[in-house]
C-alpha cells in the first residue's frame, strides 16, 4: 500500500486550471480498485493519495500519468507501508 503526498508547486490558479483533468485520472484509478482514498490537503497546498498496487514501480508509472504531474504542477512523494491494524471496517486491507 502506498501514500502519496502531492505538493503543489505553481499558484492554484494553473492547479484550477488542471484539477478536472486530475480528477478525471483519479477516478480511473478509482475505478480500477487502485486508489483506495484521496483528497484534499488543508490548507489547499496539494493532496494526499491511498493506493494499492503490485510495486512502487507502478505507483511511479501512474503518477508519470497524473495530469499534475504531466503539467508540473506537483511534485509527489511516495510512502510504502504495509497495514498491520486498521478500524473494524478497514480490515480487508492487511495483507495487501
Amino acid at each position: 500500500m502506498y501514500v502519496i503526498f502531492v505538493e503543489f508547486v505553481r499558484p492554484l490558479e494553473e492547479v484550477d486550471r488542471v484539477a478536472p483533468a486530475h480528477k478525471a485520472w483519479l477516478e480511473t484509478l478509482r475505478a480500477a480498485g487502485t486508489l483506495l482514498a484521496s483528497g484534499r490537503r488543508n490548507p489547499r497546498t496539494g493532496g494526499v493519495i491511498l493506493a494499492t498496487a503490485p510495486s512502487r514501480e507502478a505507483i511511479d508509472r501512474l503518477i508519470e500519468a497524473d495530469p499534475f504531474h504531466v503539467a508540473g504542477i506537483a511534485t509527489h512523494s511516495v510512502f510504502e507501508f504495509q497495514p498491520s491494524l486498521t478500524a473494524p471496517d478497514l480490515t480487508h486491507l492487511i495483507g495487501r
